[in-house]
C-alpha cells in the first residue's frame, strides 16, 4: 500500500499539472478532474483580479497558460488568498522568464496593480492624523500610511489594451497611489521634484517643514532656498488636502 505522504504528493502534482502527472490510482479520475478544475479556477480568479489591466493584454489561452505555470512552479509560502497576489509578483520578479508574448512593461504594471491592491487592504495607522495645510510650516511632516511613492520606467498607470508602450520614455513616470478618507484607491501622476520631497519625508519621518526644504535645497543647488519654499508649499498643501501627507496625533 503507498505511503499517505506518497498519495498526498501525487495528490498535488496532479492538481498543479493534470496534463502532465498521473492521479492517484485509487481516486476516480472524474473526481480528480473536479479538485484540479476548482483549485486552479480559485488561483486564476484571485490572480485575475488583483491584476485586471495585466490579465487584458492576454488573450485567454495565453491567460490561462501563465496563471497555470505559476500554480505548477511556484511554491506559495502562504495559505491565504488574499496574499496570492503577492506570490504571484515574487514568481514573476524571481522565477518567470518573460516571452515574445509578454508585454515588455509586465513587471512594472503587475507590481503596480499589486500595490493598488495593498493599499486597498492595508490596516491605517491610527496614529497618524490629517492635518490643516495652514499649519504646514508647524506640523511634524510623514507620509500617509496609506500612501506609496513610486517610479516606473513606463507610464503603468494608462496602460490599456489600447495603450501598450513598446519603448520606455526618457523619463520615469513618478506615481503617488493612496488611500481616501473614503477608502477609495487613487493615483496621482507627480514630477520628480514631488517624488524627491516625498522621499526626502519617507527617510526622515517627522521632518519639518523647513528642514525638508534646507534638504531639497542641497539636493537641486540650482533652486534657491526661497523658491523651493514657494513651490513646496503648494506642492505639499494639495498632498495634505489629498491625505498623502499627515502628522502624528
Amino acid at each position: 500500500m503507498p505511503h499517505f505522504k506518497d498519495v498526498q504528493s501525487q495528490f498535488m502534482a496532479h492538481i498543479k499539472d493534470p496534463a502532465h502527472i498521473a492521479p492517484p490510482s485509487d481516486i476516480e479520475p472524474r473526481r480528480m478532474a473536479i479538485y484540479s478544475e476548482l483549485f486552479f479556477n480559485n488561483i486564476e480568479g484571485f490572480v485575475a483580479s488583483a491584476f485586471p489591466v495585466l490579465k487584458s493584454l492576454y488573450d485567454e489561452n495565453d491567460w490561462l497558460a501563465l496563471v497555470r505555470q505559476f500554480f505548477i512552479a511556484h511554491d506559495c509560502k502562504t495559505p491565504y488568498f488574499l496574499e496570492i497576489s503577492q506570490e504571484f509578483i515574487e514568481y514573476l520578479s524571481n522565477d518567470y522568464q518573460i516571452t515574445d508574448k509578454d508585454p515588455i512593461f509586465m513587471l512594472e504594471l503587475a507590481h503596480y496593480e499589486w500595490v493598488e491592491l495593498d493599499i486597498s487592504i492595508r490596516d491605517e495607522d491610527e496614529s497618524y492624523t490629517t492635518f490643516d495645510p495652514d499649519i504646514l510650516d508647524l506640523a511634524p511632516l510623514y507620509l500617509s500610511s496609506l500612501a506609496w511613492s513610486l517610479s516606473y520606467q513606463f507610464p503603468v498607470h494608462i496602460i490599456s489594451p489600447k495603450y501598450q508602450p513598446q519603448i520606455a520614455p526618457d523619463e520615469p513616470s513618478y506615481i503617488i497611489v493612496f488611500r481616501d478618507c473614503e477608502d477609495e484607491v487613487g493615483f496621482i501622476a507627480i514630477n520628480g521634484m514631488t517624488a524627491l520631497m516625498l522621499q526626502l519625508i519617507n527617510e526622515n519621518p517627522s521632518i519639518s517643514f523647513d528642514s525638508l526644504c534646507i534638504k531639497l535645497q542641497n539636493q537641486v543647488p540650482s533652486f534657491s532656498l526661497d523658491i523651493i519654499k514657494q513651490g513646496a508649499v503648494s506642492v505639499l498643501s494639495a498632498l495634505t488636502e489629498q491625505g498623502v501627507l499627515v502628522t502624528k496625533k
